[in-house]
């Protein structure tokens, strides 16, 4: 194929043009450090307030509940290490579920070492977490709670509206993870009743290595980093002002684009998965129908190896993954579809399409078109899947 067909936005997405020629002139002549009083530092200090007040917008709180970070992991360590150190004389009992990223996941074995009782929750077949099932997981010792807002590979929203109202008459601090929710659907901390949110700039048309964590007001965290005063002291070190003004424009810009995005991206992700399922034998959608990211299409395929048809697509020019790029590589398949009850077999020809709104029908019949070769070709060499073919025909 000619041309390059990119469907692995939950993975990382293209910084939009609007949003680096925003960042330019702070990479160049607005080169002062924030901190500085005078006007070339004022400047650059300007800018973080205007990208700071566009997160917020976004958000519907005030700037100052922004603090910036160097990405979602960080903000998920921050909001989780930080809630441990300050509530641990009240209780040492935290509960997430079982599909969290690993920046939660690991986090929460990190606390388990240093004396924390963690509790994960188990989820549907659709991974959703059951609020009920929450609840009954509430003690008296409980000081925090981290469900994320969406699963970043099959896309399914979580009830987190639900979960804060009944959070809202416990003392446990609320976090969620809105790496890959956050520009895509609206999300409303103060809305949900959530105490702390973990956002990644490169999620949403942003640069990498920016990132924010929502802390709602009255919540009080320690310093995560320790230096100088830079986000009213509570991450020292010198603001990457380009990159951070970049965010608060790619926010901006998410924001008011949000709900033509999400038309947009529902009706070729549906289009896709019927085309799929039409036409393409031994597959099945991972995730719900319905109540999933816009952008998200996460299909299994018996006889053969995920990471081996990305391999085989990427030769074609096509952009895909068989899960999160953070665990790329790795042997063992997908924690989110083996806790969905998935078999090792089927997990492991799992397919991650995740589209942007620079994705054409075009680019989703052409992929679904190569999908089929490939697929048929690699299952043809797998032995398993003649036998399985004969043994078909024979019936």
């Amino acid at each position: 194929m000619d041309k390059r067909i990119y469907l692995d936005n939950a993975a990382t997405t293209q910084i939009s043009d609007e949003v680096l020629s925003y960042m330019l002139p702070y990479l160049k002549e607005e080169y002062g450090n924030p901190s500085s009083i005078y006007d070339l530092g004022a400047d650059n200090k300007r800018a973080l307030l205007t990208a700071r007040k566009s997160i917020a917008g976004v958000l519907g709180c005030e700037p100052q509940n922004i603090y910036f970070t160097s990405g979602g992991t960080e903000s998920d360590n921050w909001a989780l290490i930080g809630s441990a150190e300050s509530r641990c004389q009240t209780g040492r009992h935290i509960i997430t579920s079982k599909i969290e990223h690993h920046a939660v996941i690991h986090t929460c074995e990190y606390l388990e070492k240093r004396g924390f009782e963690v509790t994960y929750l188990d989820v549907d077949e659709q991974g959703r977490v059951d609020p009920e099932r929450l609840k009954k997981a509430l003690r008296r010792d409980t000081i925090l709670v981290s469900i994320m807002t969406a699963n970043n590979e099959i896309g399914t929203i979580q009830p987190i509206e639900r979960i804060g109202q009944i959070l809202k008459k416990h003392p446990a601090l609320f976090h969620t993870d809105a790496v890959q929710a956050f520009g895509h659907i609206p999300v409303l901390p103060e809305q949900w009743q959530v105490d702390l949110l973990s956002a990644s700039g490169h999620k949403f048309h942003g640069p990498k290595g920016t990132g924010f964590l929502y802390i709602r007001d009255g919540v009080k965290l320690p310093s995560f980093l320790h230096g100088g005063k830079q986000e009213r002291g509570m991450r020292a070190g010198t603001e990457n002002v380009a990159a951070i003004a970049g965010m608060g424009k790619a926010a901006e810009i998410a924001g008011k684009t949000m709900q033509k995005r999400i038309e947009q991206e529902t009706a070729l992700r549906d289009y896709m998965i019927h085309r799929i399922e039409r036409e393409i034998p031994y597959c099945r959608l991972n995730g719900p129908r319905t109540d999933r990211l816009a952008n998200n299409v996460n299909m299994s395929f018996s006889f053969v190896d995920g990471e081996t048809i990305v391999i085989l697509l990427d030769m074609e020019g096509i952009c895909a993954s068989s899960g999160s790029a953070c665990t790329a590589g790795q042997a063992a398949s997908s924690h989110v579809l083996t806790e969905i009850g998935l078999p090792e077999e089927i997990a492991r020809g799992a397919l991650r399409f995740t589209l942007s709104e620079k994705t054409s029908r075009q680019d989703i019949d052409d992929t679904v078109d190569v999908l089929k070769q490939v697929l048929e070709k690699n299952r043809k060499m797998n032995p398993a899947y003649s036998a399985f073919v004969k043994l078909n025909q024979k019936r």
